[in-house]
């Protein structure tokens, strides 16, 4: 039973949290007309990373994890991927280090886990097309929901896969998500750097 609230609400905060609730209610339409938001791809690459599907907020500010909370970019850079932070707002600049960015799926939502059983499987073929395009070395799937699907396999390791996909060799590594609460920044880092020391 909830209790009721013997303090009065003032009007700031009342509207305050009528906004908060637009704001939500408008989410589900901002998924459906958020701007696409382009992979980081080149020929030959030696890893591309690649995620779930983009997060809103990434696709409405046009780049690739630039939520504050995502480890993604500071993960590299202490992995030894990059020599320097790189500001998501600078995402493209990955690339003359030979590495890359795209997604299973290119539907953003507010969460991946907004997305269904059936998207993740019907991601594979796209994916494909696109990675034998461009031919990276590695193919780094940040999560395991994506390649589980993809390859129709109910567990996945972390690390380095026995199978390849597109002719990539296949790395499985952690979500950087702020989200991901199973993986300090440390334990990403380690993670990420078996990848980098590999190359």
């Amino acid at each position: 039973m909830h209790q009721k609230l013997t303090k009065p609400i003032s009007a700031a905060s009342g509207s305050l949290r009528l906004r908060y609730s637009q704001s939500l209610a408008n989410l589900p339409a901002a998924t459906e007309t958020a701007p696409h938001l382009p992979d980081i791809l080149a020929e030959n690459l030696d890893t591309v990373f690649c995620g779930i599907n983009p997060a809103l907020s990434a696709a409405l500010a046009g780049h690739h994890f630039s939520n504050p909370s995502n480890r993604f970019w500071r993960t590299l850079h202490l992995a030894g991927f990059t020599p320097h932070l790189i500001p998501a707002t600078q995402d493209r600049a990955l690339l003359q280090y030979g590495y890359g960015i795209t997604a299973a799926v290119a539907r953003p939502t507010v969460s991946a886990g907004d997305l269904s059983p059936r998207e993740l499987r019907a991601a594979g073929a796209e994916l494909e097309r696109k990675l034998l395009c461009y031919r990276p070395r590695v193919i780094a799937f940040l999560g395991k929901p994506a390649i589980s699907a993809i390859v129709r396999k109910p567990t996945v390791a972390w690390g380095r896969q026995s199978f390849s996909f597109a002719g990539s060799t296949v790395w499985v590594l952690p979500n950087p998500s702020g989200l991901n609460r199973a993986f300090s920044l440390n334990a990403l880092v380690s993670a990420y750097r078996e990848l980098r020391e590999a190359l």
